[in-house]
C-alpha cells in the first residue's frame, strides 16, 4: 500500500509539474521575444563598431567599447572606452546616489503611510484612493507639473518657501547643482510614496487581528508591539516593496530627462546610454553602457536578494 501510495504521489507530482509548465511556456516564450532577444542583440552590438546609419554593417570589435589601449608609441599610452570613462562613472554614481536616497525615504515614508491607512477611522477608503493620486500620474506629467513649480522666476515652490521665511530669494532647483539632483529626488519620493504604502498596505492586511488583541489585552505598548510584532510580520513585504522599487529607481531615464536635460549633475545610466545611442550616434557605446547597465541593475539585485536572505522559492524556510 505504501508502495502504491508513494507511485501515486509521484504520478501527481510530475503532473502537476508539466501543467505548471504548460502554462509557463507561453509566458517563457514572449519573454524570451521581447526582452531575451532585445538583450542578446544589445550585447552583440556593444562588441561591434555599429552605428545608428550602418547597423547591418557592423564589425566585431571584441572588448574595444568597454576598454582599449592605445600605444603612443614613445613608452607612453592611454585607455579608453566605458570603463575609463568618466562621465559614465560620474553617471553610475548619480544612479546608485538617487536610488540608494529615494528608496530610503520612500520605504520610510510608505511605511508610515500604510500604518496610518491600515488603523480604522470614518473616511479610510477616500483617503487609500486620494493616496495614490500622485502614483496615476503619469511621470512626464509630474515631471513637468513640477519643474514649473520649482522655476526660479514664478514657480509657487519658491513663493511659498520665501513667505514663511525658509529662502531669502529664489532658487533654481533644477538648474542649481547643489539642488538638481535634490529636486528629482523630491518629485520621485512625491510620486512613488504610495506605491511602496500599497504594497507594504498589503503586508499590514495579512497580519492576523488576533495578534494586536492579544498583545492589547496583556497591556503591552503600541509602540513596542511595532518593533517587536508588527514589523517582523511584514518584514517580506518590505523586501519585496524594496526591490521592486530599487529596480525601477536603478533604471531611471524619464524623470530625469524631462525634470533635469543636460544636466551632469543628475545623469543616470540609462541618460548615458540614450545619448551615445541616439543623440550623439555611438550606437556600439551606448550598446556598451545599456549593457553594463544591465549587468549593475543584476548584480545589485542579487546582492540585496542574499543579503536580505529573501526566499524565492515559494516553498519558505
Amino acid at each position: 500500500m505504501e508502495t502504491e501510495g508513494a507511485k501515486l504521489k509521484s504520478d501527481l507530482s510530475r503532473q502537476r509539474l508539466r501543467s505548471a509548465w504548460l502554462f509557463l511556456t507561453p509566458m517563457i516564450l514572449v519573454l524570451a521575444l521581447v526582452a531575451g532577444w532585445p538583450l542578446v542583440k544589445t550585447i552583440w552590438f556593444s562588441l561591434t563598431n555599429a552605428s545608428l546609419s550602418n547597423l547591418e554593417g557592423a564589425e566585431f570589435v571584441g572588448l574595444r567599447n568597454y576598454w582599449e589601449y592605445v600605444d603612443y608609441g614613445d613608452g607612453e599610452g592611454e585607455y579608453f572606452g566605458l570603463l575609463f570613462d568618466p562621465q559614465w562613472w560620474n553617471a553610475v554614481y548619480n544612479t546608485v546616489y538617487y536610488s540608494v536616497i529615494s528608496v530610503t525615504i520612500e520605504t520610510i515614508l510608505g511605511l508610515a503611510f500604510a500604518l496610518v491607512l491600515n488603523a480604522e477611522f470614518k473616511g479610510r477608503s477616500f483617503v487609500r484612493a486620494a493616496v495614490l493620486i500622485p502614483w496615476a500620474i503619469p511621470t512626464i506629467v509630474s515631471a513637468k507639473m513640477w519643474a514649473w513649480m520649482m522655476n526660479d522666476q514664478f514657480g509657487i515652490l519658491n513663493d511659498m518657501l520665501m513667505a514663511i521665511g525658509i529662502l531669502s530669494s529664489p532658487i533654481a532647483w533644477t538648474a542649481d547643482p547643489d539642488t538638481a539632483m535634490w529636486a528629482v529626488i523630491i518629485v520621485d519620493v512625491w510620486k512613488t510614496t504610495p506605491f511602496m504604502a500599497l504594497l507594504i498596505l498589503a503586508g499590514l492586511q495579512m497580519v492576523p487581528g488576533d495578534v494586536y488583541e492579544a498583545a492589547k489585552i496583556d497591556g503591552i505598548h503600541p509602540v513596542k508591539v511595532f518593533w517587536k510584532v508588527t514589523l517582523p510580520l511584514i518584514r517580506p513585504a518590505i523586501l519585496v516593496a524594496v526591490i521592486f522599487r530599487a529596480l525601477d529607481a536603478l533604471r531611471v531615464f524619464d524623470l530625469i530627462y524631462v525634470l533635469t536635460p543636460n544636466n551632469t549633475q543628475t545623469k543616470s545610466m540609462s541618460v548615458f546610454a540614450q545619448e551615445n545611442l541616439f543623440q550623439f550616434d555611438k550606437f556600439a557605446y551606448g550598446s556598451a553602457a545599456s549593457t553594463l547597465l544591465f549587468l549593475v541593475i543584476a548584480f545589485i539585485t542579487l546582492f540585496y536578494i542574499k543579503v536580505a536572505r529573501l526566499d524565492l522559492s515559494g516553498r519558505g524556510k
